[in-house]
């Protein structure tokens, strides 16, 4: 072991000083190109032996070894985890390089006997640095799914087909096809593999399902990918398009959705009216206590902040369950809905006092606040009541109690917003009292809301009582 590893320190070492960085500058146009090819042409040769390490760790980690598992004798949950702690690559890297490994390393047989790899012709051209780890995933990925009902002759003769157009020397097929490109075929023949639907669709949506969080932050943001049933996206729709305000100008709006749409200064893009329903739907879930619940308490985000930060209006907030850091506007808004909890530490990191969990509404006050309100106050928001938030109108930083005399109903989006939106709210005698932004009401009016059925007949019966100064 000693030998390999110090070649492999030999040949990085010759590398770093035949290669600097600041080389390509001086290349030619011809030079540049040339030399990118031969670069890819040596990753290539390392990305087969990077995949065939990771496929031999995933084997030394499979779970029927139980405690004897590499991974677990290592102290880590798969081979996965392992493989990210010693080469410090990402998770997503980790998994493509697990089932690269996989899907090309020679199996042994029943007697012992050396076997084949599953997918033959890719495993001998990644070996041989002919094709590299994203073409050979891109051919694997495709064909494999077809692997329980294809014709094994046909499969053969697909991943071959395939294999020649990525490496060139198929029937004229002189250049090489990039990944993307072997990524569009593998899908034609994986059709071709499966023309009448040997496995119901129903039966392929359901094994495809899926739900996914990105670990990788985006201009502030978290990306979701995933597929889901035609049933579930077709409920979904239903809820997005029931509780979506309408956006103004719409050709097939009313005179109705178009005055609502003015009182509420809708700005929002459908997406993004599409993410705070979201956001609504799971708040709701949370609250339900239908789910099961983590460590006998209903799902919550635990979100710490250095009160420091919170005074200053400077740094970040850390929410458990995400790598991310989360702004502390987002914290603050947070608080607002779940409450508070303090936490004394000594400069050891020592906890010294714990305080009680304190800045929570009560169910009953819910309940009345709900019956009060009828839903978000903001006007023209088509949020239920059972899917919004309670804001404290005045902080308890302030003094601001948790009474329904402090508390207003709002969805998520306008909770997250209330402080930069113009929308300002204060409380008379228990009652809530709107003040529309500059640009929707130059005038500066405060009016009472509501949209509670009742409340709104008792209005229409009496004059409204004005509101103290």
């Amino acid at each position: 072991m000693t030998g390999i590893s110090d070649t492999h320190h030999e040949v990085r070492s010759r590398l770093l000083d035949a290669l600097r960085l600041d080389a390509p500058a001086a290349w030619t146009d011809d030079e540049l190109l040339v030399n990118a090819g031969a670069l890819e042409a040596l990753g290539r040769v390392v990305d087969a032996h990077r995949v065939a390490v990771a496929g031999e760790v995933a084997e030394r980690s499979r779970v029927e070894l139980g405690d004897q598992r590499l991974s677990t004798r290592k102290g880590c949950r798969s081979a996965v985890e392992l493989l990210e702690r010693v080469t410090q690559v990402s998770g997503f890297e980790a998994r493509r390089r697990v089932s690269l490994g996989a899907a090309t390393r020679v199996r042994d047989g029943f007697a012992g006997e050396p076997g084949v790899a599953r997918f033959p012709s890719v495993a001998d051209a990644l070996a041989t640095g002919a094709v590299g780890a994203d073409a050979a995933a891109s051919i694997i990925r495709e064909l494999d799914r077809t692997r329980p009902f294809a014709d094994p002759a046909r499969l053969a003769a697909a991943e071959q087909a395939l294999v020649n157009e990525a490496t060139g020397s198929g029937d004229g097929a002189p250049v090489r096809c990039t990944a993307d490109e072997l990524r569009v075929q593998a899908q034609a023949w994986a059709v071709f593999l499966d023309p009448d639907g040997a496995e119901p669709a129903d039966e392929r949506a359901m094994r495809r399902r899926g739900f996914r969080l990105g670990r990788t932050l985006r201009d502030g943001l978290i990306p979701v990918t995933g597929e889901l049933l035609p049933e579930v996206a077709a409920k979904l729709t239903r809820l997005f398009d029931a509780h979506r305000s309408p956006r103004v100008g719409g050709g097939f709006q009313t005179d109705h959705d178009r005055a609502r749409a003015a009182e509420s200064g809708e700005d929002r893009s459908p997406d993004q009216q599409r993410h705070d329903v979201l956001a609504a739907i799971i708040d709701t879930a949370a609250r339900s206590g239908e789910h099961p619940t983590i460590g006998g308490a209903a799902p919550t985000v635990l979100v710490s902040v250095r009160a420091a930060d919170l005074t200053s209006g400077r740094g970040v907030a850390h929410a458990d369950g995400i790598d991310t850091p989360i702004s502390l506007r987002a914290a603050r808004h947070m608080i607002c809905t779940g409450g508070t909890q303090t936490v004394t530490f000594d400069d050891t990191g020592r906890i010294l006092a714990l305080g009680s969990p304190e800045r929570c509404f009560t169910a009953h006050q819910r309940r009345a606040i709900t019956l009060r309100d009828g839903g978000c106050i903001i006007p023209g928001c088509t949020i239920p009541a059972a899917w919004t938030e309670i804001h404290h109108v005045t902080p308890a930083a302030d003094g601001g109690p948790t009474h329904p005399d402090n508390g207003v109903l709002l969805c998520w989006f306008h909770h997250r917003t209330i402080d930069t939106s113009g929308w300002i709210i204060r409380m008379a005698r228990g009652v809530p009292h709107l003040r529309p932004p500059r640009w929707l009401d130059p005038t500066g009016t405060w009016r009472p809301t509501t949209k509670s059925p009742t409340r709104l007949a008792d209005q229409h019966e009496r004059p409204p009582r004005a509101p103290a100064a």
